[in-house]
């Protein structure tokens, strides 16, 4: 059956995408078209930061862009150079937590060992850094996206465990994203399942989705990435058919798979 992703390419990754994969081993045919684009901004700020573990107790990524960030940061050759030999090893012997297993092989590829990457949410990690952290360190680092939760800096800050933030990149809807949902109707129908990837996916698609199946929109099986995402998609009246155990291709497409039965 036809499974709609409405999801980015993963960051940085070449080869095919493991969510599509994943789906065609249960025999279900999935397309992917990206719902989100991303401005990085704040550079500058970042590569400093990066290069002055001394000032910070630990490293944050909630997300692959941020991740993404930093490798721009990494560019330059005498910086890549100066990184390799003092800088990341005094990041690792500090905590860098992690949401999601594709952030954690990102943040891998930079040489560092991510923390967490089975926490799946924000708010399990918030509580893994809350056992793990004292409250006396420098603050740990976090740069995140311009449409972040305030689950982990709330949970952190009630809890006295020092933060500091910084936006390095900017979420916008994608430019083609219109265009591309009414082209994927009219070309494949309406598909036997869409998945949302994040909260920011439901608002910018759901208008057009519901528009485009018409009255076959109750026949559709919807699925989450995560409770986050099931949440914003409850909360426009969506029925939920299935959420991801965790936030992972395998999990996410047997959720689905079962749901087609």
């Amino acid at each position: 059956m036809q499974v709609l992703l409405l999801k980015e390419p993963r960051a940085g990754e070449s080869g095919p995408d493991p969510y599509i994969q994943e789906l065609a081993s249960h025999g279900h045919k999935a397309t992917l078209i990206p719902v989100l684009s991303f401005k990085f901004v704040s550079l500058n700020t970042l590569s400093d930061k990066l290069f002055q573990p001394e000032k910070h107790g630990g490293l944050i990524f909630t997300s692959p862009r941020a991740v993404e960030a930093v490798k721009m940061c990494l560019e330059a050759e005498e910086r890549r150079e100066e990184w390799n030999s003092s800088v990341k090893e005094k990041w690792n012997s500090k905590s860098i937590y992690v949401v999601g297993r594709a952030t954690a092989a990102l943040v891998r590829n930079l040489g560092l060992n991510p923390l967490g990457e089975d926490t799946g949410t924000a708010d399990v990690l918030s509580r893994l850094i809350i056992e793990r952290e004292d409250r006396n360190i420098p603050p740990l680092f976090f740069p995140c996206g311009s449409i972040k939760r305030e689950v982990l800096p709330t949970a952190l800050r009630e809890n006295g465990v020092p933060l500091e933030t910084l936006t390095v990149y900017q979420t916008a809807e994608h430019p083609d994203l219109e265009k591309n949902l009414k082209n994927y109707f009219t070309e494949q129908g309406t598909p036997a399942s869409i998945a949302f990837f994040s909260p920011s996916g439901v608002k910018f698609c759901l208008e057009v989705v519901q528009r485009l199946s018409g009255e076959q929109l109750p026949e559709i099986k919807f699925a989450a990435i995560g409770p986050t995402t099931q949440d914003a998609m409850i909360a426009e009246g969506l029925c939920v058919s299935c959420t991801a155990e965790q936030p992972a291709a395998e999990h996410l497409a047997a959720a689905i798979a079962k749901s087609l039965q």
